[in-house]
């Protein structure tokens, strides 16, 4: 029991490292010497504002970033529960809450990473013309996938002794 119990923290730290690095890092979109992320287009020297992203055009970019640090948040607090419900549970009785939270992460990380999929390209400046996905955008995909398994891990599992 104890081997699984670590093999589960492990996955579920793993996975919120997963997503604070998709959510902070500045590699979502690279081309050459620019990179973009949620916030700001890079190049080599500086970084500087997404143009009009605060206006309603880029109403998806605000979703985008609202989802991504939603689900950053609910996967810590998730981790948080856990560990009370580890202490506080019953024998026998399922960690629903927590295996709730999980689940509720992982929809914002793949509803986040599916509209910058559907509306990356339109809008985007000039640097950033038949530009790659960069490591970030691909971290937040994986991601999806182990706060999935976490929290469906959370709802099979049992408190024993």
């Amino acid at each position: 029991m104890l081997v699984i119990l670590a093999f589960i923290i492990l996955f579920h730290i793993t996975s919120a490292i997963l997503l604070f690095i998709a959510t902070i890092n500045n590699a979502w979109r690279i081309k050459g010497d620019f990179s973009m992320d949620l916030w700001y287009n890079c190049n080599t020297t500086a970084c500087y504002d997404i143009p009009k992203s605060a206006t309603y055009d880029a109403a998806y970019l605000q979703a985008v970033q609202a989802t991504m640090i939603l689900a950053t948040i609910l996967c810590c607090v998730g981790f948080f529960v856990f560990i009370l419900q580890l202490f506080r549970l019953k024998q026998g009785e399922r960690f629903v809450f927590t295996a709730i939270i999980q689940l509720l992460s992982a929809f914002c990380v793949m509803t986040g990473a599916s509209i910058y999929t559907a509306e990356g390209l339109t809008f985007n400046g000039q640097e950033f013309k038949n530009a790659e996905y960069g490591y970030s955008f691909v971290v937040a995909w994986v991601a999806f996938p182990m706060t999935l398994l976490s929290g469906l891990m959370y709802l099979v599992l049992r408190k024993r002794k």
